[in-house]
This record gives structure tokens, C-alpha cells and sequence, in this order.
């Protein structure tokens, strides 16, 4: 029997592409999941392809609805909280910064406000953001203790979150004995992320239809991770702070090692040559809104206190990736088996 056998865990963005993720993890894990959340914002989407519904009780509701949060969390009683409900996107946050800092913020306020009145919640992890840091475009990776900050809208809400996390934490859920954490992950790839105006379902969509592909910044760099290496240690950490206590209820980095940093030129390049396809890559050169050029974790706390550790290289975490959707391309219908094989398969690596 695991840890998380028959505990019973809300994700609120359940039906995005971390969430979808983590859901069916968990399900596997025999937790008995409540999601909460918009429908997916994409068609495909992984919560549809792989039957993520099948197994759980989903929800469809907004977080700045905080009457419905209440009376969720009210009625299903919840143990362990994973927040990762957002606005997501760095450029839609220009287009639409009050839809932006309405769900990243208030989402995150209203979540919170309710957990407070909750007598069932033990654990919440709220998950943020890289971006969350005051970006000074340095080479080396940002810490815990280092400053919020935020350019564009997305990231300042981020740093926002934060900030709230770390007011509720100590105003209120220290007292209550609920411990609270925020998590921050880099550029997360995998199978099944459709999410418009994103790099790598981009470069899948045009490689699927061998249509060329335009760039916006080629030499940006970014650390790139496959989508179970965070999950894991958002998991590692629930357990941690379920069995510890408030010792662990703090901030927590979980991002790839050095050798995963590269530009996204090279990422699509590597991209290519796996999926064995033709793809033109074209320099977009129109006008763009600002975006960090780089940005680095340092995850040495995560590393050393928690004992998580990424478990897949570069061409792993790539590999995966491109097999999943390739997956997809020739039976779309088997794709929660092909997305619990590969989880089956993190798991073996996980306990070696």
C-alpha cells in the first residue's frame, strides 16, 4: 500500500497538461482525486485523449468563483491540495492581464481563503512558477530566498502568488497546523500538451503536417523537463510535509539539471531529427512582447533535503516526448495506456 492509497486529493487545474498528469498518476497511486477546474483550454487535449474523467470526480468551475471553492471543499472534504489552476501563458497574459491577474491572484486568494475555514485540508502545494523570480538574466540558477519579481503580466502574478502563499502560511495555516508550500518549475514538455503559442506542441503540430515552423527567438535559453520530474517532487514534498510537518511547508525550486539548458533553436533542431521529419524553421522578425532570454533554477534544496533527484537525461526527456504524440498520430485511442506506460516506466527509474 503506497502512501497515497485512499487519500483523498483535490487538483485544481485538473484538466491542463500538468494536471491531466498528475491526475492520472495519482489515480494509479489508488488516491481518490477531485478536480476543479475550466474545461480544456485545447482541442486535442490530454484530458480527453487519455480518459483522465474515467477515475475520478471532475469538476467544471472557475477559481474566481470562491462560493463554489467553499462549498467544494466543503462537500468532498480533501486531505492534500495541488493548486496549479492558471492563466498559463506568458504572451496571452499581454493580451489579457485582468483575466491574468484575476485567476493567478485571486484564484490563489480564494483557494487559500477557503482552505483556512477547511477542517479536512492537511497539505496544499501551490504551484507557481521559474518566472516568479526578478529575472536578472543571470548565469546562474536562482535560489528560494532570492526576490519575486515579474516583467510581464504572467510572471508578476506568479511573484504574486507567492507573496500570498508566504502571508496566508504565516498569518494563518501555521496556527491551524496546515502546511503550506509553493513550487517552482522551469519549461515542462511531455506528451499532450496542445497549449497555443508554446514551443514544443508548436514544432509537433508543424513536423505532424511537415509545414515549416516560425521562431520567435531562437537563441533563448531554457531549461527543459520532462512533466513527471516536477510532479515527482510535488508528490515527494506532500508526502514529506504530511509525515514532518512544518519544517518543509516553505518554497521549493524543482528544475533540470545543467546539461538540459539550451536555446530553443537547438531544441527544435533535436525535436526534428527524432521525429525523423522535414521541418523548415523560419525566424519570426516581427514585433514581440518582451521574454526573459534566460533563466535558471537552483535546486540544490530540493536535491539535498528532499533527496529528488531528475531521473531522465535530455535525450530521455525528448525521446519520450516525441514517441508519446507519435503515439497519438497512429492510435489516438490508446493514449492513457501509452501515458500510464510511460509513468510506469518513471517509476522503475524513481526506484533505482
Amino acid at each position: 500500500m503506497t502512501f497515497w492509497s485512499g487519500k483523498k486529493v483535490l487538483i485544481t487545474g485538473h484538466t491542463g497538461f500538468k494536471g491531466s498528469w498528475l491526475c492520472l498518476w495519482l489515480q494509479k497511486l489508488g488516491a481518490e482525486v477531485i478536480g476543479y477546474a475550466l474545461e480544456a483550454p485545447t482541442v486535442p487535449n490530454l484530458f480527453k485523449v487519455a480518459g483522465v474523467q474515467e477515475n475520478m470526480t471532475s469538476i467544471v468551475a472557475d477559481v474566481r468563483n470562491k462560493e463554489r471553492l467553499f462549498n467544494v471543499i466543503k462537500t468532498y472534504k480533501p486531505e492534500i491540495i495541488f493548486h496549479l489552476a492558471a492563466q498559463p501563458l506568458v504572451r496571452k497574459s499581454y493580451a489579457n492581464p485582468v483575466e491574468t491577474f484575476e485567476t493567478n491572484i485571486m484564484g490563489t486568494v480564494n483557494l487559500l481563503e477557503a482552505i483556512r475555514f477547511s477542517e479536512s485540508v492537511k497539505v496544499v502545494v501551490n504551484i507557481t512558477s521559474d518566472k516568479c523570480y526578478d529575472n536578472k538574466e543571470w548565469s546562474w540558477g536562482y535560489r528560494e530566498i532570492d526576490a519575486m519579481g515579474g516583467y510581464d503580466p504572467y510572471s508578476c502574478s506568479k511573484g504574486c502568488s507567492e507573496l500570498i502563499t508566504n502571508s496566508f502560511r504565516k498569518s494563518y495555516f501555521n496556527e491551524k497546523n496546515i502546511q503550506l508550500a509553493s513550487v517552482r518549475a522551469g519549461n515542462v514538455i511531455g506528451g499532450g500538451d496542445w497549449a497555443e503559442d508554446r514551443l514544443v506542441p508548436d514544432i509537433i503540430k508543424y513536423l505532424i503536417k511537415s509545414e515549416s515552423v516560425s521562431i520567435r527567438n531562437p537563441f533563448a535559453i531554457r531549461p527543459w523537463q520532462h512533466v513527471l520530474e516536477p510532479l515527482n517532487g510535488y508528490m515527494m514534498l506532500a508526502e514529506t510535509m504530511w509525515q514532518n510537518g512544518e519544517k518543509y511547508s516553505e518554497a521549493w525550486n524543482f528544475g533540470p539539471d545543467d546539461d538540459h539548458v539550451i536555446t530553443v533553436g537547438e531544441l527544435t533542431d533535436k525535436l526534428t531529427k527524432l521525429w525523423k521529419g522535414n521541418l523548415e524553421i523560419k525566424k519570426d522578425n516581427r514585433k514581440q512582447p518582451h521574454e526573459a532570454t534566460l533563466l535558471k533554477l537552483d535546486c540544490s534544496k530540493a536535491k539535498l533535503r528532499l533527496g529528488w533527484h531528475p531521473k531522465l537525461n535530455l535525450e530521455d526527456t525528448l525521446i519520450w516526448t516525441v514517441n508519446w504524440y507519435k503515439e497519438f498520430v497512429a492510435n489516438r485511442n490508446a493514449m492513457k495506456e501509452v501515458t500510464l506506460k510511460q509513468i510506469e516506466a518513471y517509476e522503475r527509474l524513481r526506484r533505482n
